[in-house]
């Protein structure tokens, strides 16, 4: 089932999110809505979505490298590349707006998968920058707040 997705100005899309009670991760209930998040994100055309988008806000994101999508909670970066680079940036959440953002190149990150198992990985290229892009997400950071260039685009 497709989620409505928060667009600006909507408040929700500058809270902070909650981490996520491990406990919950193998509910029905949740396996079905993160199935839900994954399909809101593809028919929406998206790389990447995060929990508050949809009006959730907890610590989940789903980021896609090629196309495999990634169920990541309550991320924590644990290092960062001292060279970063610009590169252009849309969100669902804020439609019709494209700008320069600059982010690390790569990162390393440790959070729970799916099933709530300890993952961990460096992602590098455009897979850092949407996992970049998401993490922000969680924080109530959009990429509007760290873009230069900033491009109205008509839908």
């Amino acid at each position: 089932m497709m989620l409505p997705i928060l667009t600006l100005p909507n408040p929700q899309l500058r809270q902070r999110s909650e981490e996520v009670d491990p406990k919950i991760l193998k509910t029905p209930e949740f396996q079905s809505w993160l199935d839900d998040l994954i399909e809101t994100m593809w028919k929406a055309d998206g790389v990447g979505i995060a929990a508050p988008q949809v009006g959730r806000p907890i610590r989940v994101f789903i980021a896609v490298d090629g196309k495999t999508p990634h169920v990541v909670i309550n991320p924590v970066v644990t290092g960062k590349s001292w060279r970063m680079e610009d590169g252009e940036e849309g969100c669902l959440s804020v439609p019709g707006k494209y700008g320069v953002v600059r982010r690390y190149r790569s990162f390393r990150i440790k959070a729970l998968d799916r099933e709530g198992k300890k993952i961990a990985f460096e992602p590098s290229g455009f897979f850092a920058r949407v996992l970049q892009h998401e993490l922000d997400h969680l924080d109530g950071v959009l990429f509007i707040d760290r873009a230069k260039k900033i491009v109205n685009i008509q839908l």
